[in-house]
């Protein structure tokens, strides 16, 4: 029997006569990254909101690790740690007084080796002894999962955390949280509207779309998805073009575009020198990956509705 420390069953939520949440149900592989996605509006910050008892629902249940939000709230709430929007940090402090204060408001007893072992995990040992109101963003976001890891968590749960960061905070993260997920056994599960980046960091995902799962995609063995690149390439004349691009795979044409599945993203410079080398007209070059492929099949005619 697989391992499932956090479990979602049944969730629904309405706000009025707007029925938000729907029999929402999924669960979470020990030690996998799961990403969780939908359109603005989809329910996903509904959904997180409940699983992490900021509010109720109307009716189902979260179970974390076999406990109960909705009859053992304390002892469920134990095994979760979450970022909701932005990290819950104090600027005019530094970052060890805001890991040492929020040490000290745990229900556990978290000891100094505790604080700095969540240091070391996130590599913010030098910069302990500055407020945090000097930090960077991609700082702040590691300070934030350093607070929600000192009690020992199994779940962790962020909500869009790579927003406002820059390429290179949103590889560190990338980095320190599947780290957690390999070498410490966290279970993630990670909104974002980053298609891409959800690919690189998760081994699935949870598709919603108007308060109802829709899906769930494998990255590494479904055959739903695959890390493979469609290209499509704007090119004359396009029946030299054909003849150029067969040996790449089948090419399908729309017009004077030519598309082309199953490819990496190291192939495109071969695809468009193979075309030029044979004088042909290339006018533009777009890709754009499986995830998105299904991620959009799965979500269109979405309807406006509460995030």
């Amino acid at each position: 029997m697989a391992d499932y420390p956090l479990q979602v069953k049944g969730l629904n939520k309405s706000f009025g006569k707007a029925h938000i949440i729907k029999d929402m149900s999924f669960q979470l592989q020990r030690g996998q990254i799961y990403g969780f996605l939908g359109p603005n509006g989809s329910g996903k910050t509904t959904t997180i909101r409940m699983i992490v008892s900021l509010i109720k629902p109307n009716s189902g249940d979260v179970l974390i690790e076999g406990k109960s939000i909705q009859t053992d709230r304390k002892a469920a709430l134990a095994k979760i740690g979450a970022i909701v929007e932005d990290p819950d940090l104090y600027g005019y402090l530094t970052g060890q007084q805001n890991l040492e204060h929020f040490a000290r408001l745990s229900n556990e007893t978290i000891s100094k080796e505790r604080i700095q072992e969540v240091v070391a995990l996130v590599e913010l040992q030098d910069a302990m002894k500055k407020k945090v109101k000097n930090y960077s963003l991609g700082m702040k976001q590691r300070l934030g999962i350093a607070v929600s890891l000192l009690h020992k968590p199994s779940v962790l749960i962020l909500d869009e955390p790579t927003n406002g960061l820059d390429p290179k905070g949103i590889r560190d993260l990338r980095f320190y949280l599947q780290r957690l997920a390999k070498e410490d056994g966290v279970t993630l599960l990670v909104s974002s509207h980053q298609l891409n980046e959800i690919e690189m960091l998760c081994d699935r995902a949870i598709v919603i779309k108007k308060g109802e799962v829709v899906d769930e995609i494998s990255m590494n063995e479904s055959q739903t998805i695959e890390k493979t690149l469609t290209v499509k390439i704007e090119a004359k004349p396009v029946q030299r073009a054909l003849d150029q691009l067969a040996p790449f795979g089948a090419v399908k044409q729309n017009g004077d575009t030519l598309e082309l599945e199953k490819q990496s993203y190291e192939d495109i410079p071969t695809i468009i020198s193979a075309l030029v080398k044979e004088n042909i007209e290339v006018f533009g070059v777009t890709y754009q990956n499986r995830l998105e492929d299904a991620y959009f099949t799965l979500t269109e005619e979405q309807e406006e509705g509460v995030s």
